[in-house]
């Protein structure tokens, strides 16, 4: 595909999946099958959207002033989880092969979708052991996190899943939370890589400038949809995922 048709799909592209994450959603449904449509390979493509989804960061913290404003302390320390975290699964990435943590992803991915579909119900039951759900926050924000420094796709789902269960039960206050500990894993995770290998610069920024774009829209979207249309629809992005990574 040429290069000027390639920048604009990228950019198209780049917005669709800013929004879509952002909102709840996975971004890299939209963005890796897209990378891979224009003609880069599969780890390139990784590396492409690793780097580019660090875009959407700053555009969601701008959208979602409102929602973060009074979780500020615990979000910096799960923030830190998440950076510890990543920046293993980086290390990962670029030193062992994906085969082996490429046949769990597709299972993790519907647990989380699961988990999110059935929120209500665990939410009510972890309600009574606030503790329990305390102590285990930032080990589960440092371990999803592991994995989003690897390969990244539907880390947010799952970040999303332990966020309304174990901290926060309302959709735009968790969501917000969760784009904030996605952009800490990004963030860490891109220095390692960039750091440690090439990187396709022309597909970054393309996808990058779109992804930006979509991460000021995603947060006023889920800020206006009822919770369990986000829970639904994001458990079905969830389970499509899964069944793009079995094939």
């Amino acid at each position: 595909m040429g290069e000027p048709g390639a920048t604009a799909i990228l950019l198209l592209a780049g917005l669709l999946a800013g929004t879509v994450g952002t909102a709840g959603g996975i971004t890299s449904i939209v963005s890796y099958p897209v990378l891979l449509f224009v003609g880069l390979s599969r780890l390139p493509a990784d590396t492409v959207n690793l780097v580019a989804a660090v875009a959407c960061w700053p555009g969601a913290a701008l959208a979602s002033r409102a929602e973060l404003v009074n979780q500020r302390p615990r979000l910096l320390r799960a923030m830190a989880a998440a950076a510890a975290g990543a920046a293993l699964g980086a290390v990962l990435l670029i030193s062992t092969p994906a085969s082996a943590f490429g046949r769990i992803v597709p299972y993790l991915v519907i647990a989380a979708s699961v988990s999110l579909v059935l929120q209500p119900w665990l939410t009510r039951h972890m309600r009574g052991r606030r503790h329990a759900a305390a102590a285990i926050t930032l080990p589960a924000v440092g371990l999803v996190s592991v994995y989003g420094g690897y390969f990244g796709a539907g880390s947010g789902v799952m970040l999303l899943a332990a966020w309304l269960v174990l901290v926060d039960d309302r959709m735009p206050h968790a969501n917000a939370a969760k784009n904030m500990l996605v952009g800490a894993t990004s963030v860490t995770a891109s220095v390692v890589v960039v750091a440690g290998g090439s990187v396709a610069w022309s597909a970054v920024a393309p996808l990058a400038v779109g992804m930006f774009a979509g991460g000021t829209i995603g947060p006023r979207v889920s800020r206006h949809l009822p919770p369990a249309v986000i829970r639904w629809l994001v458990a079905a992005l969830g389970a499509g995922l899964a069944l793009q990574l079995w094939r």
